[in-house]
């Protein structure tokens, strides 16, 4: 079966997933746009080893990751690893991880904090595919009261999705507030890998090379078109072709044209400090309105001595083009609100991903395309698969079962 011919289009995790699960049967070639694969699961060379360049963990539930962690003979690198949140309020850190914590939590009464407890509780038991029609505004405001939108979560959805935030659907909260509702009284549980994810996206590559199979990085695909046979991208024939990239950005290169999805861009700064400046928490959304909307203490559950240096992400969401001078406004207001020194920044980079996903507003569900229409797989974050939260299970389920479909139809 090595004489069938499969283009890949994105190194992302989906990418390369479907390409671990096919590289010893069909001749792959993967085109990726940036100068290394990965795509949002990339990482960078700090003092001490690597840190990502777009925050990452992962859950218990995540059993397709688990696996190829243990077939990829990681297992040894896995850590289960508590994460703390809080809200920055006022200029101060307000930690939410404990019972007494929430209670001496002074924006929300009591009786508003029974009531988002309750919906937290209660959040696996609803019927995700009812709610994705009804917004994440209305349906938190009918269980919880505007009092609990407006302080807790009205902030999460306008960091996160902007101007979209009133139509974003009540299916990707809920999904969210359930996958995330295994707290313990120290924090969340959740996974990493002790060297990074950058073992991960290593060790997929070299799997994916020795196999024989071939990845162009800095080489975007720039024009398909359709042949007798298959398809034609940046002027060579492929027998198939694995889309995991914006299905606007494929069209605009010539593959079909499957929906509108709306997509929203991510700006991530990463910052090397001399000193902790969240208290020792993990996760801290910004009730305050500020250019990015969570600062991720990446120390805070990583241990520290690991790089030596206090790590920390600014997290920011746009749509279309990043703002002009994103990155100086991300310093600027961090180093105010957090009353950081200029000698206490050991080192700053900003990573900007223009289609870092899709935005799940209300009737997503009905756009999901199929994962094959017309001789083209699509495996990326739009997919049945990351509905209605992309994640990295996701992107490997999406990748797995293309890689799976690809084999059965072209077994005899």
């Amino acid at each position: 079966m090595k004489n069938i011919n499969i283009c890949i289009i994105g190194s992302g995790l989906a990418g390369l997933s479907a390409a671990y699960y096919l590289k010893y049967k069909y001749n792959i070639e993967i085109f990726e746009k940036r100068e290394r694969t990965g795509g949002c699961l990339s990482s960078s060379k700090t003092k001490n080893g690597y840190v990502e360049d777009f925050y990452h963990h992962f859950f218990e539930g995540d059993s397709l990751l688990i696996s190829l962690i243990e077939e990829l003979s990681l297992k040894e690198e896995m850590e289960w690893l508590k994460g703390s949140t809080g809200y920055h309020v006022n200029g101060k850190n307000e930690p939410l991880t404990t019972i007494p914590e929430i209670i001496r939590y002074p924006y929300m009464t009591f009786y508003e904090k029974f009531r988002l407890g309750m919906l937290t509780l209660r959040a696996g038991e609803y019927d995700i595919e009812k709610l994705d029609e009804v917004t994440a505004k209305d349906f938190i405001e009918k269980e919880c009261g505007k009092g609990v939108y407006n302080s807790f979560f009205e902030p999460l959805l306008r960091s996160k999705s902007g101007e979209y935030s009133d139509k974003v659907s009540a299916a990707w909260l809920i999904s969210r507030i359930a996958i995330r509702s295994n707290r313990k009284s120290g924090g969340e549980k959740l996974g990493y890998l002790r060297n990074g994810f950058e073992s991960l996206i290593e060790s997929l590559e070299k799997e994916i090379l020795d196999s024989g199979c071939t990845i162009h990085t800095n080489t975007p695909a720039e024009a398909i078109t359709k042949s007798e046979n298959g398809w034609f991208v940046n002027g060579k024939e492929f027998d198939l072709v694995i889309n995991t990239i914006n299905p606007k950005k494929f069209c605009q290169l010539g593959g079909p044209n499957i929906g509108e999805f709306i997509y929203q861009g991510a700006a991530c700064m990463t910052l090397g400090l001399k000193r902790d400046v969240l208290n020792g928490l993990y996760w801290v959304n910004m009730k305050d309105k500020a250019p990015y909307g969570a600062v991720i203490g990446h120390t805070n559950f990583v241990p520290y001595e690991r790089y030596d240096e206090h790590i920390v992400y600014l997290a920011s969401y746009f749509s279309g083009k990043p703002p002009e001078g994103i990155q100086e406004q991300m310093l600027t207001d961090f180093k105010t609100r957090f009353s950081l020194k200029d000698d206490e920044i050991l080192w700053n980079r900003i990573f900007i991903e223009e289609d870092a996903g899709p935005v799940y507003m209300t009737g997503y569900r009905s756009k999901i395309p199929r994962y094959c229409i017309d001789g083209i797989y699509y495996a990326g974050m739009f997919s049945e698969a990351n509905y209605p939260e992309r994640s990295m299970e996701g992107s490997i389920a999406a990748g797995k079962k293309v890689a799976g479909m690809i084999s059965e139809a072209y077994s005899g």
